[in-house]
């Protein structure tokens, strides 16, 4: 798992905005950098501004629409950071340009006007940036734009190149201030060989889960949300179907996944598409990052979230060490609730690199992280985007 940084924290620390904050990915790696105290967060969903307050206090945490949010006074920051909801234009399900959701970047963009910071930080999938909402938010630098102070650069980031043990690919955006130095996209700083493992992040956790440990404890908070819990308590299994799922599982090897399934135990429309992907009923493989962890981990079938050697999906404790969070990081929510709130979360590995490497550039110390070239225009992408002068734009 990931360790907090060896950087002194800055007296006094940098101060950071967390803006659609979930259960607090960013600001959780953001803490453990050593340069930023989280000073402010805005979530919509109560389950997760819940956890978000019982691991960063509950007077740090605005629990509604950012719309109304960014109409009062907002708080001082040198560093504000968020990921707009994507479900518009994420790769899952049907693309919709007209959704609403992609608009609320513009609500991010409100709150960088009025808060002012030094710098940014916006991510989201991988299909942002090819998106008509990065070329609105980049025209928003030119001359004349609502971010005409600001410089952005943008790029395609794994987290395993930055000490996650998850192949998660996300688009990372940085803005600085035109009067202070640029921060680049940093480079990757872990290389292929030691890329963390699933036996790495789940070192220490019980393999052996008690098949009736399935319900989280009866516990609740003043308003009636669920928790909160620690992250062994989060450790439950589902109930199985022993004439369908259980013989499933028993047949498939370390590593293999639906293909590997004897015809009768294979769904009609497996039977049907040889092809395709092979993440379905998949194990996940000790000696190998794990898949992108996403909302219904839980469920074998959307993917390859078997345990590697168990028969039974990876638990909600599993997937948030995949994830990140180290043990001390507390859930409130229902399982439904908590599953999507691990899985809509940043890496908190990532979001430490990411914060180590903002820090420092604000902060005046070397990197440990190197910057990468700068990008070179695609007219073809952003041939109606005026070019602000030494903007970097993707080639990827």
């Amino acid at each position: 798992m990931g360790s907090p940084s060896l950087h002194s924290v800055p007296k006094p620390p940098l101060r950071v905005v967390d803006l659609f904050a979930g259960c607090g990915g960013l600001s959780q790696g953001f803490r453990q950098s050593g340069f930023f105290t989280p000073a402010a967060a805005v979530e919509f969903d109560p389950a997760a501004a819940a956890t978000y307050g019982a691991n960063f206090g509950a007077d740090h945490i605005y629990c509604g629409d950012i719309t109304d949010w960014v109409t009062g006074t907002l708080p001082e920051a040198d560093v504000v950071v968020g990921g707009p909801p994507c479900q518009g234009f994420s790769n899952l399900g049907k693309k919709d340009e007209d959704d609403e959701r992609n608009q609320l970047w513009r609500r991010y963009v409100d709150a960088l006007v009025k808060i002012k910071p030094r710098a940014f930080l916006m991510e989201n999938v991988d299909r942002f940036w090819k998106s008509r909402e990065f070329q609105d938010l980049y025209a928003e630098t030119a001359p004349g734009g609502r971010l005409e102070d600001y410089h952005i650069e943008v790029d395609l980031v794994r987290a395993t190149d930055f000490g996650s043990a998850q192949l998660r690919k996300r688009v990372i955006v940085i803005g600085t201030r035109r009067d202070l130095p640029i921060i680049p996209i940093p480079e990757a700083s872990t290389p292929k060989h030691m890329w963390r493992t699933v036996k790495d992040a789940l070192a220490g956790v019980p393999p052996t889960v008690p098949p009736d440990r399935v319900e989280l404890p009866d516990r609740s908070l003043a308003d009636g949300t669920p928790g909160w819990f620690t992250a062994e308590e989060l450790h439950i299994t589902r109930r199985y179907d022993p004439v369908i799922s259980l013989p499933r599982f028993h047949a498939i090897p370390p590593g293999g996944n639906r293909f590997d399934l004897p015809d009768h135990l294979k769904a009609d429309c497996w039977k049907k598409h040889e092809t395709g992907s092979g993440d379905v009923m998949g194990r996940l493989r000790w000696e190998q990052p794990s898949v992108t962890i996403r909302t219904e981990f839980f469920k074998p079938e959307k993917g390859r979230y078997l345990h590697p050697v168990e028969h039974r999906a990876i638990t909600h404790y599993e997937a948030a060490r995949l994830q990140g969070f180290q043990d001390d990081f507390k859930w409130c929510g229902t399982k439904i609730q908590i599953a999507r709130q691990i899985g809509n979360a940043v890496p908190v590995e990532l979001a430490q690199a990411l914060a180590e490497h903002i820090g420092a550039s604000l902060t005046g110390l070397p990197s440990a992280h190197a910057p990468r070239s700068p990008r070179v225009e695609q007219p073809a992408l952003f041939a109606h985007v005026p070019t602000p002068a030494g903007a970097a734009i993707p080639t990827r």
